[in-house]
């Protein structure tokens, strides 16, 4: 059976019997995909049932033949090893379905009875308890306050002093803790004054929710931060971990950090590619989704680049492995956004001192309040009330967010810090080579002089003279000449003069190929040069560089070649300046004529183009903006980029750039467009504007209730609900973003 065919297995079982469920359809497998010893079903209710998936595993295991199960729930299939031998793969193939379809229906089959298949929790669902089990103690110190409060059930207050002692201890250990093995104030320090403050009164209702309101803030902000996290596992969970290869002339199934480089891995439908490679045969669509967060597939055919954690939907492809394992592209952006710091930006910094600064202000004001009014209700409310919690908790859950939202789209961001930065850029710098252009020679154009050879023939004796010259101009030629089908002819003779040119004999011509001085050097006139002979010869061209051709010591034409700008980087540029309001620096190690001419077509300032300069000046140039007062990015890829990425404020660099530049950038553009420069930086400032919406959010409820705290009076109960209230508040507006990108991004994956 190849592996294209398709076909419904039969879902009677063994003893007829008609089976009787609501989710038959859902249950009933399809073979995608079979070779000897393995076959592939896809059962849809994997994609939306966890139960199911784990019954189902256990019952194919517990099958003698089975030698191994893999459950892929994201693709909604389970791929099945077994032993071929005694029944034919059919016979085989009808069992196995057999099994699928019973374990979608109920545990009472005779066959498949196993006691010890319970039902799972889910992967989350016990830290999501240990959270939510923490509102036990307080909620229970509130009930008997409010009990005891009863002058029937007065019996009751020992048992609720007793209770509010015990879930005041952890706040009263930590404030001691601050106070006297730091030796400093903290949030705790004040907390704890406000409960005592309600308990000397002998109100024990009021402390008791002040308690309980704090912890149910503390879980709902947890569960809000937590919820990247998940986002995060999401990806982990599809990265493929085994690969198809063909070993010792037969196709075995190894780990996927197993492939070695350049090896062909075969992938078939329902499964996740396990390596980033290209496709060298088959056409296919893949799901980029979860790696990339687009909701149309792609086509992946002959040349198409693909990643590991894609899923393949239809179709089937032979892979060329070029990155495995911890080198792939999921694999890199799921390892950076693990270790990337969310807490280091200014912002966070700032509330965190704000906070410890607060704390006097806090108990002056309370005791002035105190001292003026009697009232120590008047006090608590404002020690409860503070500016900065909410903030310190929604600053991480925001930039946690959008840091998951950049690398899902291949823009890894190694720090909230980074992208805080990012949000306050007012300059760029941009390297040419490699960064604005593609940083490939590449030969753009002929000059001919008119009655003497044609453009074919001076590409021909030029590829000639540099075939086997290791100079990437000479490489260019040689590479075009083979583009157009020119047959190149050998060399008798040659001689490389270094900075110069090349002589060769070619056909019995005297051929000079080099630079204006090489031929005004050899006595050879310049003038009457045609416009350039092709139609891929841009009409800008008067960047371009020119190398000479010479027979028998006469001129016969000019090849320019050039390397060519990136078609993005003029509606970048453009974009930088006209919307963003950005200065743009060009800083290159190339002529200033060359420099001016790119700069001009890039709509460049004259001023702001920096020529000839070595690695050192290039960082004393970033390092000068910088001491200007300017927040200022480097883009570069090269080793000679190095040190100037390192003085940025934001360095930026991509996958394909030198080892160094990748791992000094601060930013590393996954998908070497440098367009997706844009979306980092629109990303930045919606996360700037996120944080602005919190700190308005938190500061304003706050600062109305501390007046009318400070002038008439707030019940400590009001004072909690608005201090928590706020900080939640801000914890899901951190969050908003990430919804509305799930949801744009959204799509079954089921099918």
């Amino acid at each position: 059976m190849t592996a294209t065919n398709h076909k419904l297995i039969s879902l009677s079982d063994t003893n007829g019997a008609i089976i009787k469920s609501e989710r038959i359809v859902e249950s009933a497998p399809y073979l995608v995909h079979a070779v000897p010893g393995r076959v592939r079903f896809r059962v849809y209710r994997l994609n939306s049932d966890n139960y199911y998936a784990e019954i189902l595993e256990k019952v194919l295991q517990s099958e003698p033949d089975v030698i191994q199960v893999r459950i892929n729930r994201a693709a909604a299939s389970v791929a099945i090893h077994y032993q071929p031998h005694i029944s034919t793969d059919i016979e085989i193939y009808s069992r196995l379905s057999n099994l699928i379809q019973q374990a979608g229906t109920t545990i009472t089959v005779e066959d498949i009875s196993d006691s010890s298949l319970a039902k799972p929790s889910e992967p989350n669902e016990a830290d999501d308890e240990g959270e939510w089990s923490s509102l036990i103690a307080p909620t229970g110190a509130t009930l008997l306050a409010l009990l005891s409060s009863s002058t029937r059930l007065a019996w009751l207050r020992p048992f609720a002093w007793g209770s509010l002692a015990l879930v005041t201890f952890p706040v009263a250990q930590r404030a001691f803790y601050s106070l006297f093995v730091k030796q400093k104030l903290n949030i705790d320090c004040l907390d704890l004054l406000a409960l005592s403050l309600g308990g000397a009164q002998g109100k024990l209702v009021t402390p008791a929710l002040v308690l309980t309101l704090h912890e149910l803030g503390d879980v709902i902000r947890e569960q809000t931060a937590r919820s990247t996290e998940h986002q995060t596992a999401d990806l982990l969970d599809t990265i493929g971990r085994f690969a198809w290869v063909e070993r010792n002339d037969e196709k075995q199934s190894i780990p996927s950090d197993q492939v070695e480089p350049g090896e062909i891995v075969f992938v078939y439908p329902g499964e996740q590619i396990p390596v980033d490679g290209v496709v060298i045969e088959g056409k296919a669509v893949v799901d980029q989704q979860q790696l990339t967060g687009e909701s149309m597939p792609i086509v992946a055919e002959n040349g198409t680049f693909v990643y590991a954690s894609t899923l393949l939907r239809s179709g089937s492809l032979h892979i060329k492995a070029e990155r495995i394992g911890q080198k792939t592209r999921a694999a890199a952006s799921l390892e950076l956004l693990e270790k990337a710091p969310v807490h280091d930006t200014r912002m966070a910094n700032y509330a965190a001192q704000l906070a410890d600064r607060l704390i006097v202000p806090s108990l002056i004001l309370a005791g002035i309040v105190f001292a003026a009014t009697r009232d120590p209700a008047r006090a608590a409310s404002i020690l409860t009330l503070d500016f900065v919690t909410g903030i310190r908790v929604s600053i991480p859950t925001a930039f946690l967010g959008a840091l998951n939202h950049t690398t899902r789209h291949g823009i890894l961001v190694r720090s909230g810090r980074t992208l805080e930065q990012l949000a306050e850029l007012d300059t760029i710098v941009f390297d040419k080579t490699g960064t604005l252009t593609q940083g490939n020679i590449s030969v753009v154009g002929v000059k001919t002089i008119s009655g003497r050879m044609s453009a074919k023939d001076v590409i021909k004796y030029a590829a000639a003279s540099e075939q086997r010259i290791t100079h990437p101009v000479a490489e260019s030629i040689v590479r075009y000449a083979q583009e157009q089908n020119i047959e190149i002819p050998p060399r008798v003779d040659w001689n490389y003069e270094v900075g110069l040119g090349i002589r060769a004999e070619i056909e019995g011509q005297k051929v000079l190929v080099g630079s204006g001085r090489f031929m005004t050097q050899e006595g050879i006139s310049l003038e009457g040069l045609d416009q350039p002979d092709t139609e891929n010869s841009p009409e800008n061209s008067a960047w371009m560089s020119l190398i000479y051709v010479a027979c028998n010591g006469q001129l016969q034409g000019a090849i320019q070649y050039a390397d060519p700008l990136r078609p993005e980087s003029l509606e970048l540029i453009e974009e930088l300046q006209n919307r963003y309001g950005m200065e743009i620096h060009l800083l290159t190690g190339d002529s200033r004529q060359r420099a001016d001419l790119v700069a001009e077509e890039l709509n460049i300032p004259p001023k702001r183009v920096h020529a000839e300069a070595f690695p050192e000046q290039k960082a004393k140039i970033v390092r000068d903006l910088h001491r200007s007062g300017r927040t200022v990015a480097f883009v570069g890829d090269g080793l000679n980029d190095s040190v100037a990425l390192a003085y940025a404020d934001v360095s930026v660099s991509f996958e394909d750039g030198s080892d160094v530049a990748r791992e000094t950038a601060d930013i590393v553009l996954m998908n070497n467009d440098i367009s997706s420069l844009l979306q980092a930086i629109a990303i930045s400032k919606e996360t700037r504007n996120l944080i602005d919406q919190n700190t308005l959010l938190v500061v304003a409820p706050n600062l109305i209730a501390l007046g009318l705290a400070s002038a008439i009076g707030l019940n400590p109960l009001i004072a909690t609900v608005i201090h928590n209230g706020s900080a939640i508040a801000a914890g899901l507006n951190s969050l908003r973003p990430l919804v509305q990108h799930q949801f744009e991004g959204g799509g079954s994956t089921s099918r």
